[in-house]
């Protein structure tokens, strides 16, 4: 099973900018301005971005909650789009059983790419 230094080593290998947080929660830098927690819970490694704010309106939020839910369907290849309290969140878990470094590097990607190519579909949605 990956252990939480395995994970610490492989965040070092991202060349990316990474704050410790907690001795098993990192916070990632992403090339895009996009910070990702990375959270070490096994059995589990969970991946977590804030995207954006619900919409108060509830024609925007029908309208938001649909856009998620089909690329939930269709575009995504690691992880989903959730609500988290007042925020639109995309999440990740990757179990640590048998885990590797292209997986998590993998994972880490896709989420990147999402965000890039659909924060700007979500921008009528935000007030």
């Amino acid at each position: 099973m990956v252990s939480r230094d395995d994970v610490q080593s492989w965040l070092d290998r991202l060349e990316l900018p990474v704050t410790t947080v907690a001795d098993d929660l990192w916070v990632v830098q992403l090339s895009d301005g996009g910070e990702l927690a990375v959270n070490f819970a096994p059995p589990v490694l969970v991946l977590r971005v804030r995207v954006t704010e619900l919409p108060a309106d509830a024609g925007r939020f029908a309208g938001m909650a649909r856009q998620l839910l089909q690329w939930n369907a269709r575009d995504l290849v690691h992880g989903s789009y959730g609500i988290e309290g007042d925020h639109v969140v995309l999440t990740d878990t990757l179990e640590l059983g048998h885990l590797d470094f292209s997986e998590f590097e993998a994972s880490i990607d896709s989420l990147g790419l999402a965000l890039a190519s659909h924060l700007g579909a979500l921008a009528p949605y935000r007030e």
